[in-house]
């Protein structure tokens, strides 16, 4: 791999087969609430266990900009599709175990602008994705970030959020917040495990205003009335590999 998607920080070593995607994530916030387990347990697929600090589970809300997408067709030779290079994406998220002790991100939702893009994440990668008219803009180094789903019930989230400019404490909640490299979705009657690699996240204070999160209530999931830990990253780039059906 090159340099820049070393695997020396992470837990275990990347799959030996050739990954498929690559892309970057760009002006992102993670929000994230602690949430009572057995709640959050209730709502996951059988065969994966939640995962917490300090007693809790964790719920997190992502807004980022996602661009740079290629898909890798034959030996290193990358494509990208037309309207799915470059859209706003929002997921809403928790920590998980599968059944071999693996630990990773369990996608309750994730919303793009890309129609593209979530027909081709649901068939490749069985996840929940949901189409959504989106807006993400900068004013002066504050993101403003929309969404609205374009079918079903109105979920909807609005935003405004910014990096404080300083560094963020390498703390254990950090850690198991955000360094995470593989996510877990369960279709066919089967858990299955997807892939990611990047760099470790360079990650800054930031501070957030949330106008509406619909998130977590269409999901039956109140969030307790306190404030988020909150962390900002400019930008990582990524690599992912297909998923494949959990054994153990």
């Amino acid at each position: 791999m090159p340099p820049s998607f070393s695997e020396d920080h992470r837990p275990w070593r990347i799959p030996n087969r050739p990954w498929r995607l690559r892309q970057r994530w760009s002006d992102l916030l993670f929000a994230h609430w602690p949430i009572r387990p057995d709640e959050v347990q209730a709502r996951l697929p059988p065969g994966l266990r939640v995962d917490t600090h300090d007693g809790w589970a964790w719920l997190g809300v992502v807004p980022f900009l996602m661009d740079q997408v290629q898909f890798r067709t034959v030996g290193q030779h990358c494509v990208g599709v037309p309207t799915a290079t470059a859209f706003p994406e929002l997921n809403l998220r928790t920590y998980v175990t599968a059944p071999d002790g693996r630990a990773g991100v369990y996608f309750f939702s994730l919303d793009a602008a890309s129609l593209l893009a979530v027909l081709g994440a649901r068939v490749a990668f069985g996840l929940p994705y949901f189409w959504s008219r989106m807006h993400m803009g900068n004013e002066n180094g504050t993101i403003h970030y929309t969404s609205r789903r374009h079918i079903g019930a109105n979920v909807d989230f609005s935003a405004r959020y910014r990096s404080l400019g300083t560094p963020s404490p390498q703390d254990s909640l950090r850690h198991f917040l955000t360094e995470r490299y593989a996510f877990f979705s369960h279709r066919f009657g089967k858990v299955q495990v997807g892939e990611i690699n990047h760099l470790p996240w360079v990650l800054q204070n930031a501070e957030a205003e949330f106008l509406c999160n619909g998130l977590p209530e269409s999901f039956g999931l109140t969030l307790p009335k306190r404030p988020p830990v909150l962390h900002f990253a400019s930008e990582v780039q990524m690599k992912a590999w297909t998923v494949r059906s959990l054994r153990g």
